[in-house]
């Protein structure tokens, strides 16, 4: 985690590395920051908030607290939340919209219960309370494991406070409520409170740009009414009736105190990789007289349960329905990559990806093929079946989607992944990606939303177990070559040849594709406002390893006889337009996903009997440790033609935050010498 303070907490050491208060009370024993339908009405008012004015809402308060009871032969986790907002804009009201997500398995769900909520509005100088009702709430099924319960509170205007609670009972103690202390509106005040029986072992990881203004840990104690007990530990099943055990608690508050809104900036993974939040871990077990129990996953154990799910590797085999198109590709390609690519093919064309990134597949293969759609775990797990069946070695690999949030190789948690592909060992060494979502990309080259970080490779045999680096074997490659001609009024005509290759060529075809040639070539126009473009002409449109080209011509009449010097900047009207990194700083790594290369040639004709006043100086910027370079330049060399180049090149797929004033330094000299100006004059005598 670049430029931000990452902690992992373990219980016994926690105050030595957080310096955190240890009380012999409890943490719990503090006051709550909140009371639930007891409301100031000064923050029905607007004064309160005249510093608030550029945001949509505010948090007011946002506390939380888990802890767990005896329920059977275990324990359940038990999650009370309070939250109360003010909406400040219409663009606000989407606040009043909740979406509790309930993790789910094998028949058991995590449960809400006690669910109400409150809009609060000054009617008439007097508080209006409008109640959310009882069937206000519904479920949503969201993925293989997750629910989310929503729902809308009533009557929200600008300027009213929202306000609702619940409770979430779990049995899944591994998954014990993470807390999230930022959000894209300010905060006023965040507290998580958490009491949790020494008999639990957790890592408690907090992420964040500032350490906590409260953070106090007390030891407590906690009465756990068991239906059953056990001679050999909780859990064997001996019924001995009820029973009361006595247990010391591990107890912590974490207070934060207005935390700004989490500001999304241009190149970056999704806003839950930074902000500020805590994150817990299950690593072990230790009942009274019983052994100490690891809980921590490993590698080994998740390889074993994914190859023995029914939706993971019990989708992996034979593939009947695609036999006919399958059966003679290993004869007409002996070569493995080639093979590869033409199984990719056959897939492509039988299952188009819907858009949904999963890393399990619900139902049979058979279904998407029927339906010819399918989620990315359809297509791909598809896809290493028919790999498999055509006589090549495949492995499924485990990644994370750059909106979904980067993995930790320290912690082998499965619910941090939410995409499956398949990896191809080589007889050289290395590995082929193959994925068969986007049918716009070449074999070998992962769409841009899988560009995080790395991977985990899955395998039967242990050993072969592994991350796999998922750096991009493309660049994000833009070339523009402009040959223009200027007339003596100061007209201007030529041609463009453009190509976009790599992830660039991507990204323009699948704009292409959903817009259409027509729209697509119509907004070229519009970047060129005011010129005229009598021809475009696109190539290579089906050919995803080549690059997309652009070929147009254009005219800009001129405006009137020029009666002195002409002036002229003929790298800004193709140029970059704008610094994408407009904030004075940044807390955390800018991750461009690929390397980038940028290069624009301009070959300007002058008219008959003019010259250049003066050739602007060439200019050569480079960032520390070879992180990339802006080279521009302006020659002379043929008489009558002027030619200026400009070229940016980032080789670096990923710069860590101290990077960022360089960045923002070398964009803003690149725009600053695509904008400058060449003096055009008629030459001496003339």
């Amino acid at each position: 985690m670049q430029a931000s303070l990452l902690l992992r907490l373990w219980w016994r050491s926690l105050p030595a590395l957080l310096g955190c208060w240890l009380a012999t009370g409890t943490a719990w024993a503090q006051s709550e920051p909140i009371k639930y339908g007891q409301i100031d009405k000064q923050d029905l008012t607007a004064a309160p908030f005249v510093a608030d004015s550029a945001a949509a809402a505010v948090v007011l308060c946002d506390f939380g607290r888990s802890r767990m009871r005896g329920k059977r032969d275990g324990l359940e986790v038990v999650f009370e939340r309070v939250t109360r907002i003010k909406i400040l804009k219409k663009s606000g009201y989407e606040e009043a919209t909740v979406e509790i997500p309930l993790y789910h398995r094998e028949g058991n769900s995590e449960k809400v219960s006690n669910l109400r909520g409150f809009t609060y509005n000054l009617v008439n100088g007097s508080v209006e309370k409008t109640k959310l009702e009882p069937g206000g709430a519904f479920l949503e099924k969201r993925t293989a494991n997750i629910n989310v319960q929503k729902f809308t509170l009533p009557n929200v205007r600008e300027g009213s406070v929202i306000e609702y609670a619940y409770t979430l009972t779990s049995d899944f103690l591994f998954n014990f409520q993470d807390w999230t202390f930022q959000r894209d509106i300010p905060v006023r005040w965040s507290e998580y409170r958490s009491s949790i029986p020494t008999f639990y072992k957790y890592n408690i990881i907090y992420q964040g740009n500032r350490p906590p203004d409260v953070n106090l840990m007390s030891v407590g104690s906690v009465s756990l009414l068991l239906d059953r007990t056990v001679q050999g530990g909780i859990g064997t099943g001996q019924t001995a009736g009820n029973m009361t055990i006595g247990a010391t608690t591990e107890d912590h508050q974490w207070v934060l105190k207005n935390v700004p809104a989490f500001q999304p900036e241009p190149y970056m993974t999704t806003a839950r990789d930074y902000t500020a939040r805590l994150d817990f871990e299950l690593t072990g077990e230790q009942w009274p007289d019983v052994p100490y129990r690891d809980l921590t996953g490993t590698w080994d154990k998740i390889n074993e349960r994914l190859l023995g799910m029914e939706d993971f590797g019990g989708r992996i085999g034979r593939v009947g329905f695609l036999q006919d198109q399958l059966q003679d590709l290993s004869t007409q390609y002996p070569d493995i990559e080639a093979r590869a690519a033409a199984v990719r093919q056959v897939v492509m064309a039988a299952v188009r990806y819907d858009g949904h990134d999963r890393l399990y597949a619900l139902e049979p293969l058979r279904k998407a093929f029927d339906a010819h759609r399918g989620s990315s775990a359809d297509v791909n797990l598809l896809l290493l079946s028919a790999l498999q069946q055509a006589g090549i070695t495949a492995h499924p690999l485990l990644l994370s989607t750059r909106a979904h949030g980067r993995v930790s190789k320290e912690y082998p948690l499965l619910d941090r992944y939410n995409y499956v592909l398949a990896l191809v060992p080589l007889a050289d060494g290395k590995d082929l990606l193959v994925d068969a979502t986007e049918p716009l990309l070449p074999c070998g080259v992962l769409p841009e939303r899988c560009l995080n970080r790395v991977g985990r490779l899955v395998s039967k045999s242990p050993a072969q177990s592994r991350w796999v680096d998922l750096a991009p074997s493309q660049r994000h490659v833009h070339f523009q070559q402009v040959h223009m001609a200027l007339d003596a009024q100061g007209g201007l005509s030529g041609k463009v040849h453009e190509e976009f290759g790599g992830y660039a060529a991507a990204d323009a075809r699948t704009e292409l594709a959903a817009q259409g040639e027509k729209k697509y070539l119509a907004g070229v126009r519009q970047r060129h406002e005011g010129w005229a473009l009598p021809t475009l002409a696109l190539g290579q449109v089906d050919n995803p390893t080549k690059p997309l080209t652009l070929d147009y011509e254009f005219r800009q009449p001129a405006t009137g006889p020029a009666a002195g010097p002409i002036y002229l900047s003929p790298l800004s009207e193709f140029g970059t337009g704008q610094n994408p990194f407009r904030r004075e700083s940044r807390a955390f790594a800018v991750d461009f996903g690929a390397a980038q290369d940028e290069m624009l040639i301009v070959n300007l004709t002058l008219p008959e009997g003019y010259e250049l006043a003066e050739i602007p100086k060439a200019a050569v910027v480079d960032l520390p440790r070879e992180g990339g370079r802006f080279r521009y330049s302006v020659t002379n060399t043929l008489p009558g033609v002027v030619q200026l180049t400009s070229r940016l090149t980032l080789p670096n797929a990923v710069y860590p935050a101290e990077d960022y004033a360089n960045l923002r330094e070398l964009y803003r000299l690149l725009l600053a010498r695509q904008s400058d100006k060449l003096v055009i004059q008629k030459k001496a005598g003339r």
